[in-house]
């Protein structure tokens, strides 16, 4: 499609037939905000980051992580939609155990021996049980290595490797559905809404702890990504809509409706700042992942050398720390990994490019 003809899209399948678009800027951007986020905790402040402040039920560390499911559902079942289940597997596996191994054993076999104050730290059960359990995505994900960072505010080593095993579960029952030819729109549609409906009902008049919830909004997320792809010939990309929900967000804001009003928003405006404004482009390297997996052990680095910086400052050498993390793993683990889908006869479809998928080699994105 022509960049004219892109500029005249007026659906979500229309424009995601571009060869350009800003899910790698997204993603990036989210990774960063999940940094910015988790410096209001791990700083020297006594108050809530903006976004808390604003909304009241998410701060910018789990928003961003809801857009990450929105577009990890969107790219993935198109992803699934042209591949062969093995291969989609072994593609998924491909994204996320290589740096999620090296991450985990930098924390495990470099960071822990250097930080911990405990002399028998090698023949701790936690500290193996740290590795096997994160590198394994168990549910129950461990945070914490004998002894390191021991007398902080917080003594997780990587707060943020939560995310990661409710993401490849989504993987796995979006391959089931497909398995059981239910990703026919209808059919999907049909689970969809009654997944939504039962889930509101179930869910919205309890009030659950912040772990069990977190996941809830992830799944929910997720599977309205997968909707918005198997959907895309039938919504509309325009300005005035996202307005309008908006509108409807503030409209019911510190009422118990609030959340129907950022579920939609937030799900909406991820896809359509995907496609359709002009953003800066990525287009071949994808530093997010790296930035996501090192955000938090980064942090806690840099408050542990300056503890008096306020969150600005933590979030500055964090970022820097990390980013630096970030490009090593990409060049050294992520891409090379990567460069191996097309001996799994990895497809690309027309509908999604490529770079925005993560299915091509050497320059694919993330979809964590």
């Amino acid at each position: 499609m022509s960049d004219a003809a892109v500029a005249r899209a007026t659906t979500l399948a229309e424009a995601s037939t571009r060869r350009d678009n800003n899910f790698n800027l997204i993603r990036l951007v989210a990774a960063w905000a999940v940094i910015f986020g988790h410096s209001h905790a791990l700083a020297v402040w006594h108050g809530p980051d903006p976004v808390w402040s604003l909304l009241q039920i998410k701060f910018s560390g789990t928003v961003a992580v809801d857009v990450f499911f929105v577009v990890s559902g969107f790219l993935i079942t198109a992803s699934l939609e042209r591949n062969r289940l093995r291969t989609f597997l072994l593609s998924r596996a491909l994204r996320i155990f290589p740096a999620l191994l090296v991450c985990v054993a930098a924390c495990v076999f470099v960071l822990g021996p250097l930080l911990t104050t405990v002399p028998d730290y090698w023949t701790r059960p936690e500290t193996w049980r740290y590795f096997t359990a994160n590198v394994g995505l168990s549910m129950n994900t461990e945070y914490f290595l004998p002894g390191v960072f021991a007398g902080r505010t917080f003594e997780s080593v990587n707060a943020s490797l939560w995310s990661l095993p409710v993401e490849v579960r989504c993987y796995l029952a979006l391959a089931v559905l497909g398995a059981l030819s239910l990703l026919k729109r209808w059919r999907f549609n049909a689970l969809f809404l009654l997944g939504l409906a039962v889930g509101t009902v179930v869910f919205w008049p309890r009030t659950l702890p912040e772990t069990e919830l977190r996941i809830v909004w992830c799944v929910a997320f997720f599977f309205t990504g997968a909707a918005a792809w198997l959907n895309r010939a039938a919504i509309p990309l325009r300005w005035w809509l996202l307005a309008g929900l908006v509108a409807f967000a503030a409209l019911v804001h510190g009422t118990r409706w609030f959340f129907l009003g950022y579920y939609v928003v937030l799900a909406y405006g991820t896809l359509w700042l995907a496609h359709v404004p002009r953003l800066p482009r990525i287009r071949h390297h994808d530093f997010s992942y790296g930035l996501y997996l090192y955000g938090w052990p980064a942090q806690q680095l840099v408050q542990m050398w300056m503890p008096t910086l306020g969150p600005l400052g933590n979030t500055l050498g964090a970022t820097l720390l990390a980013g630096a993390c970030a490009v090593a793993s990409w060049f050294l683990v992520e891409a090379p990994a990567l460069r191996l889908k097309p001996r799994l006869q990895v497809r690309e479809s027309a509908a999604v490019p490529a770079s925005a998928t993560g299915d091509a080699a050497p320059t694919p994105a993330n979809e964590s």
